[in-house]
């Protein structure tokens, strides 16, 4: 049966962020907590299965990768459809610059700032708004 989450993670073959993103929810979807309603999938965006999926995601920028986006079952139908960001362009404090505009997700800010790692406590903030909506 499949999880009330997915996490469709963008990555690309020899990316070392994307390892370790893709490794730190690994992590995070091993404990009970958050292994119970999510799972993930994993897209390279070089592949074209992954770039298919990266296209309809609409809204992550191909120079921002490794990224992530969240999508819950819809239970009439049984496919996972991207879930909305609430709040669109609301500063998020945890999330900070990372956050997708559209949909609720990730993707990695390359800026001096953010220094491009998207970290546990990121990851599981944006785990935590999933289950909120």
């Amino acid at each position: 049966m499949p999880k009330k989450f997915q996490l469709t993670v963008f990555g690309k073959a020899g990316c070392e962020k994307c390892k370790v993103l893709n490794a730190r929810i690994d992590a995070l979807l091993e404990k009970p907590e958050w292994g119970g309603d999510f799972e993930k999938l994993y897209a390279d965006a070089e592949s074209e299965d992954g770039l298919v999926a990266f296209a309809k995601a609409e809204c992550i920028s191909p120079n921002r990768i490794p990224a992530v986006l969240i999508s819950r079952i819809d239970e009439i139908s049984g496919a996972y459809r991207p879930l909305a960001n609430p709040e669109p362009g609301k500063p998020d404090s945890v999330l900070k610059k990372s956050k997708l505009y559209q949909y609720l997700g990730l993707q990695t800010d390359y800026t001096d700032d953010g220094k491009g790692l998207i970290t546990p406590k990121m990851i599981t903030s944006l785990l935590e708004e999933a289950r909120a909506l």
